[in-house]
């Protein structure tokens, strides 16, 4: 069994791959190897062999990605990528960013920070539920578009709704509007299929330990060769102003690589869970997650009587989507319940008017564990 490479505790119905991911065990055993290498002679390690590791690296997830590994700035998560942006724009009062009402909280309080710090204005545009087809999340989001938009910043696959947004065309649409973008793409690398230079992003970020199963801790940042100048370093480190023992011969890179000491290993990971994920077993298991979520959805709508707010459309998910759970239930209660009585983790989200539960599928997962559920939601609802 798949369940089997992993490190899970084997009592609890694990639910919860898009919080922090979970690494199998071959992939683990060789970031535990990195580690020790490091630690066997760390001057050398760090000093003088690491450069050309973390080039193999770029390469691997260039391949993967199809970008220029010279594009793949290596960071450690999504969100500092995110941040690296924020930073780096300069924006003017009365500057805008357009964002929607469905972005991770952790980037929305990024985006915050910095427009009230810049007398910026933060317009979450508002694309309500259901959504029944792409076209709509990007005639829901042009609407937010004025003379004053300075970039556009959006979800590829949206954490507190579990929406696929359309990352190329709207990406498409800004460029001829002559608007830079920037895409989190926190949950899309292995859970869909992320094609950098196909997407056309001014800027892009992604997680490595989420749906890539690599360790925590690894990530990166895409940023096309026209948009680079703009790039600010976060940290300031050996990489700024590089002498010649700390160049990589890309700015970008060298800004973003070099910020004091941390372990590497999770970045050195990297092309062992690329080498896991194209298994094929693997990505049949990544199609049933689908099949299983999408069966999952029309028993829970049974279960509450509530919509579904994907209008029945399954191209809109792939393997994380949000089954609603009625107003009346007191959520906080309703996931202690679950994971107390019943050990099944899943997290509860409040957006809006809707409360969810989200529910994400990966390939250790089985049919039990849904079962487990949707028994557990007809006990409590």
């Amino acid at each position: 069994m798949l369940k089997d490479l992993f490190l899970l505790d084997p009592e609890i119905a694990f639910l919860n791959h898009g919080s922090f991911g979970a690494c199998p065990r071959p992939v683990f055993e060789v970031y535990q190897d990195w580690q020790r290498l490091l630690e066997r002679q760390p001057v050398r390690f760090l000093g003088v062999d690491l450069p050309a590791l973390l080039c193999q690296v770029r390469q691997a997830l260039g391949e993967y990605l199809s970008a220029q590994p010279d594009d793949l700035a290596l960071v450690p998560n999504a969100t500092y990528g995110v941040n690296v942006i924020a930073r780096s724009l300069r924006l003017e009062p009365g500057d805008e960013v357009l964002t929607s009402n469905h972005e991770y909280g952790a980037c929305d309080k990024t985006w915050t920070f910095i427009c009230e710090q810049r007398g910026a204005v933060y317009r979450r545009q508002e694309i309500p539920l259901p959504v029944s087809d792409p076209q709509q999340i990007i005639d829901q989001l042009w609407q937010g578009v004025n003379p004053r938009t300075r970039l556009i910043f959006f979800s590829h696959y949206t954490s507190p709704t579990g929406l696929i947004f359309p990352a190329d065309e709207i990406c498409r649409r800004a460029r001829q509007a002559g608007i830079p973008t920037l895409v989190d793409g926190a949950h899309a690398p292995g859970q869909v299929p992320v094609d950098l230079e196909a997407i056309g992003a001014d800027f892009y970020t992604g997680n490595c330990h989420k749906w890539m199963l690599a360790p925590k801790g690894s990530a990166f940042l895409h940023a096309r060769p026209s948009a680079q100048d703009l790039v600010e370093p976060l940290v300031v480190s050996w990489g700024w102003q590089a002498a010649q023992d700390f160049t990589t011969g890309s700015r970008f890179i060298d800004i973003l690589q070099w910020w004091g000491t941390r372990d590497p290993a999770p970045h050195l990971a990297i092309p062992a869970a690329i080498q896991f994920l194209q298994t094929p077993a693997w990505q049949s298991a990544r199609q049933t997650c689908h099949d299983w979520l999408v069966s999952a959805l029309e028993q829970a709508r049974a279960l509450t009587g509530l919509p579904d707010i994907y209008a029945g459309n399954p191209a809109l998910y792939r393997q994380m989507a949000c089954l609603p759970i009625p107003p009346k239930v007191h959520l906080p209660d309703l996931k202690k319940q679950l994971y107390n009585s019943y050990q099944v983790e899943i997290p509860s989200i409040a957006w809006g008017e809707h409360q969810f539960l989200r529910l994400s599928l990966q390939g250790y997962n089985t049919l039990q564990d849904i079962e487990r559920l949707l028994d557990a939601l007809r006990d409590l609802i």
